[in-house]
């Protein structure tokens, strides 16, 4: 039973982290204090001169466990060896967290992706909805952009203010919840965003960039919202429908 409780509190521990890579982005990492650091991971390859001597004295100075590896182990972890320029950083991040608690929130209004594929598109997603009336988004990690260097520069500094609830799809989220009005945008939709009542738990769903939401998802919704046009403009990037959704009033 002990051994069971200790699995369960490693797992939920390392499932909240999440690991960026790139000497400058490990930089401004290393310089947030109010970011909780796991490990650094560095090549053993690396000269220790420039950006790798600074990288060395924060995590020195933090005291930040250091792992050397050599280029390919760096690159398994990194995900990325052409980019990780020869170091990885793995965060703590308390607003990381499975999706599967959702069905035990109260009073929530969220935005979930369905195939967002640009990073820039997700870094402002959350940018907006950390200004915004948004308690959080859902990020499924299949078919969707990763948090990467590129969506922390896009949400410019925002990405561990939000609730980020991850799921390998929405269907086996969204199939697992009642009670709650979940809506997808669509062009093609009647009702606006406009006309719908706010409710104390409601989800938005936005879709990929070029295809909109998936038939799969839309059979789990409720309804369908469009945001009106005028001039003949047919839609608006994702990022900025996101930003509209988010300032609406709760």
């Amino acid at each position: 039973m002990n051994d069971s409780k200790e699995y369960l509190g490693k797992k939920a521990y390392f499932e909240k982290i999440i690991t960026l890579y790139g000497r400058n982005v490990v930089i401004e990492i290393l310089q947030d204090d109010n970011l909780e650091i796991h490990k650094l991971h560095m090549s053993d390859s690396n000269q220790k001169d420039g950006a790798i001597k600074t990288i060395l004295t924060f995590a020195k100075k933090r005291d930040i466990e250091i792992t050397y590896h050599d280029k390919k182990t760096l690159s398994r972890i990194s995900k990325n060896a052409k980019q990780d320029q020869g170091v990885a950083i793995d965060i703590i991040s308390k607003y990381y967290q499975n999706a599967k608690v959702i069905k035990n929130m109260q009073n929530f209004k969220l935005i979930a992706l369905d195939g967002i594929q640009n990073p820039q598109n997700l870094g402002m997603i959350i940018r907006s909805c950390a200004a915004g009336n948004v308690d959080g988004i859902i990020l499924p990690k299949k078919s969707s952009a990763k948090i990467s260097p590129l969506v922390v520069k896009a949400s410019a500094g925002t990405l561990f203010k939000l609730p980020i609830y991850y799921c390998n799809s929405l269907d086996e989220i969204l199939n697992d919840l009642n009670d709650i009005k979940i809506y997808f945008l669509s062009s093609h939709a009647s009702k606006t965003i406009y006309d719908i009542k706010q409710t104390n738990k409601s989800i938005y769903i936005l879709g990929n960039e070029s295809d909109g939401v998936s038939k799969e998802v839309e059979t789990l919704c409720n309804d369908k919202i469009s945001i009106p046009m005028r001039r003949g403009v047919e839609s608006l990037n994702v990022a900025v429908t996101a930003s509209l959704i988010a300032f609406i009033n709760r």
